[in-house]
């Protein structure tokens, strides 16, 4: 009998934990505006807008642990409209770059700056992908360099790694 209400109880239990609310349909809403607002705020790329760069990879060379990992890519406005720069992205968090927000005008040179974190030892490459309204496609900047490692501290005493740890109890 014992077991009888013991396993009643747990299938009970079971039912009550397990319970689920049926989720309420959400009242459709109009897209057509949503729509038609986006569409009129996408700038299409322009085929008189083109941009120019120096050099499309930045080298650092080889920088010290935790040294200024500051960059920049200069480039040109070298077509007959003016130049939006809609967004700039680093390929990974230890690369983030900075751009013109406002539109660069025909002829006018500018800079797109990128930092890198040299906190990571070794040799890197990195890309920033630019959005911009001059190509349907990105432009692709490469930065690239090492990273020494930190230099030793004289002053911090060597470790012992001879021995068992727990030994000389």
């Amino acid at each position: 009998m014992k077991k009888i209400i013991l396993l009643l109880s747990a299938f009970l239990i079971g039912f009550v934990v397990l319970a689920q609310r049926i989720p309420q349909p959400k009242k459709a809403e109009p897209v057509v505006e949503i729509e038609e607002a986006k569409q009129e705020q996408i700038e299409e790329p322009s085929s008189n807008t083109t941009i120019d760069f120096e050099s499309k990879v930045y080298d650092y060379g080889v920088i010290e642990h935790n040294g200024n990992g500051a960059g920049e890519f200069v480039f040109t406005n070298n077509g007959t409209e003016p130049l939006i720069i809609k967004n700039a992205k680093g390929s990974c968090g230890c690369t983030v770059p900075t751009w013109p927000r406002e539109p660069i005008m025909p002829g006018e040179t500018s800079k797109i700056g990128v930092k890198y974190a040299t906190n990571r030892v070794g040799k890197f490459t990195k890309t920033i992908t630019l959005t911009t309204n001059a190509s349907k496609k990105p432009a692709i900047l490469t930065i690239k360099g090492e990273v020494l490692p930190p230099p030793k501290d004289a002053a911090a005493p060597e470790k012992n790694t001879e021995g068992a740890p727990l030994e000389g109890n």
